[in-house]
């Protein structure tokens, strides 16, 4: 609890997330195998160049130099919960959701938490859960930047996710992709 009071201290005046439905739409399954369309696959590239934008100038080898034109690096931390693919697995359960990106990295979403999240020091803000037909997954970091992404079906076999930062007008993106089911 004193982590929780911690990060909200850090985020100033910051209200808390709004909670998101641990109810499942009725027949609504996002289970399955998905590849993304190759009108999509640019949208990758686009969020890997977000992830390298935050997390620092690339010609800055030296140790502990920083670009004066920019933030610090610590201060931009929510990109590090950010994860893409090529294919997707997810496995929905009654009370959750298991997304695996390329067969590497699984993330997994509790319907409805809203919780404190971490890797490795760095700890963020997340809700989660169903909002108009869509799995919604909210995560602030200690900025106030927020990372919000969203899966929901077009039809039985496209799955669309959108991808949005806001809050940082350094590092602002807003991607959507779809995949096929295989």
């Amino acid at each position: 609890m004193a982590a929780a009071a911690s990060l909200l201290a850090g985020c100033g005046s910051a209200q808390p997330l709004q909670a998101k439905s641990s109810t499942v739409p009725a027949g609504l399954d996002l289970s399955g195998d998905w590849q993304i369309q190759p009108a999509s696959r640019d949208s990758n590239r686009r969020i890997q160049e977000a992830e390298r934008r935050a997390a620092g100038p690339g010609d800055s080898l030296i140790p502990g130099k920083k670009s004066s034109n920019r933030r610090s690096n610590d201060d931009i931390q929510v990109h590090v919960f950010l994860e893409s693919g090529e294919t997707l697995r997810i496995s929905q359960t009654e009370h959750g959701l298991f997304i695996s990106f390329d067969r590497a990295v699984v993330e997994e979403y509790r319907f409805g938490e809203q919780r404190l999240v971490s890797v490795g020091p760095i700890v963020a803000e997340r809700v989660s859960g169903w909002e108009n037909n869509a799995y919604v997954v909210v995560t602030r970091d200690k900025e106030g930047t927020v990372l919000t992404e969203s899966y929901r079906l077009q039809d039985a076999d496209t799955l669309v996710r959108r991808v949005q930062i806001t809050g940082d007008p350094l590092f602002t993106l807003d991607v959507e992709q779809a995949f096929d089911r295989r």
